[in-house]
């Protein structure tokens, strides 16, 4: 194979340029089909006129078709994108860099998706589908899954599909709910998951942040402290990793938090633990359900972070995370990663 890439390379010194765009369009009229020109031109950063003459292109080699709705691709061209998602993966050299960040991070697994979601919101859904699929591999016959909240998680949500009927399923938030949007809180993402998984879920109606004395009170409420005890039993736990600042700000935490945690040089945050560069942590919330430690005890951690602007928030909670998380990331994160 790489003999052959190293032919065409010289005797077609264009021949990788048009092959990637050509797969960057085949698998965005995937992910957002059935999608007009304009959309799907605004998406890749093409110009609508060089963009015409590659879709006659693969229309012409029966790869799309398109109607007043939009352009959707043909079952030759899924076989042909599923082929050449493997081939795509040794070009760009994402293989390589999972073993490096693997290594790097000292972790069980990395696995990169390619684009940056910073710039390419849809890589987003990249990540979800790839988190189901590391999911679906991890699945025994009894499973309770802790989930904590945000748009991560619940483009995972969207990804994940009925499993087989010797599979038991149990959703659980891993914490109570951020001040954040409704469909981000980690309640409603495990009824999302339950319910395209044909499964079950439980709730936990408390707020995320509580102070010690309200803390020590609601976990002696039965319904809670039953949620609480399902919760640290999981046996599989997703979750994603925040910047500092931000997650202060949807927390609504005080001008003084948000000023310590500056101060501190905070980047990243998991679970109410903000962390510094050197992965060292800087500042606690009380929260309601799953902790930093917990986690030592639970076989299958499922971080799902991307974006180039995440960088230094996965590298600072990696310093702290267990040895047993898969880190689902893209290329845009895993490039500045390496870099660093």
């Amino acid at each position: 194979m790489q003999s052959f890439i190293d032919i065409a390379k010289r005797l077609l010194p264009d021949f990788l340029q048009v092959l990637q765009k050509r797969y960057s369009i085949l698998r965005y009229i995937a992910m957002m089909q059935p999608v007009g020109r304009r959309s799907l031109a605004t998406s890749l950063g093409l110009t609508e006129r060089v963009l015409r003459s590659e879709v006659d292109f693969l229309k012409v080699q029966d790869l799309i078709t398109s109607n007043n709705v939009g352009m959707s691709l043909t079952f030759e061209g899924k076989n042909l994108l599923e082929d050449l998602e493997g081939l795509m993966r040794e070009l760009i050299g994402i293989d390589v860099m999972e073993l490096e960040l693997k290594h790097r991070l000292g972790i069980k697994k990395v696995v990169i998706v390619p684009g940056d979601s910073d710039q390419q919101p849809l890589v987003k859904g990249e990540l979800g589908k790839a988190c189901a699929i590391s999911m679906k591999k991890l699945f025994t016959g009894k499973n309770i899954i802790a989930v904590t909240g945000g748009s991560t998680m619940a483009a995972v949500a969207e990804r994940l599909s009925p499993e087989s009927s010797d599979k038991d399923l149990l959703f659980v938030p891993a914490r109570g709910g951020v001040g954040e949007d409704v469909h981000n809180q980690a309640n409603v993402i495990c009824s999302n998951m339950a319910k395209n998984t044909h499964s079950k879920h439980r709730v936990l109606y408390v707020p995320d942040q509580v102070s010690m004395e309200i803390y020590e009170s609601l976990v002696k409420e039965p319904e809670i402290n039953e949620v609480l005890k399902l919760i640290r039993s999981a046996n599989m736990v997703l979750h994603g990793i925040g910047e500092a600042i931000t997650m202060a700000e949807r927390r609504k935490s005080s001008s003084e938090i948000l000023q310590k945690l500056e101060d501190s040089k905070a980047v990243g945050e998991s679970f109410g633990y903000y962390f510094n560069e050197a992965g060292e942590i800087v500042y606690k919330v009380s929260t309601i359900g799953l902790q930093l430690e917990d986690l030592n005890d639970i076989p299958n951690v499922i971080a799902v972070a991307g974006g180039s602007s995440k960088a230094k928030a996965i590298k600072a909670y990696m310093k702290q995370a267990p040895a047993s998380t898969i880190l689902i990331t893209d290329e845009g994160a895993a490039s500045k990663l390496l870099k660093g």
